[in-house]
């Protein structure tokens, strides 16, 4: 069972629960039906961190002319930066 993101001609947004396909969604507000499916976008946990996102941003590496060329990153995840 899908969750869906609405916007309704209120200005009201919500999310709702859709059991089956073609249900009637109605805002939770004004109970109006006139609701518009908006995109929705997602997020994905992963174990190990990505090297773009593992923490080797600004002053977390050494002081070097790149800023992260020394430290623990050594000029690896942190060269993408």
């Amino acid at each position: 069972m899908p969750i869906y993101e609405y916007a309704c001609s209120c200005g009201k947004r919500f999310e709702k629960l859709v059991r089956r396909f073609g249900d009637a969604v109605s805002c939770p507000s004004c109970q109006s039906p006139d609701v518009e499916k908006q995109l929705s976008v997602f997020a994905v946990a992963t174990s190990a961190p990505s090297p773009a996102f593992s923490g080797c941003g600004a002053g977390a590496c050494g002081q070097g002319a790149g800023g992260c060329d020394t430290g623990p990153c050594g000029g690896g995840p942190c060269s993408v930066n």
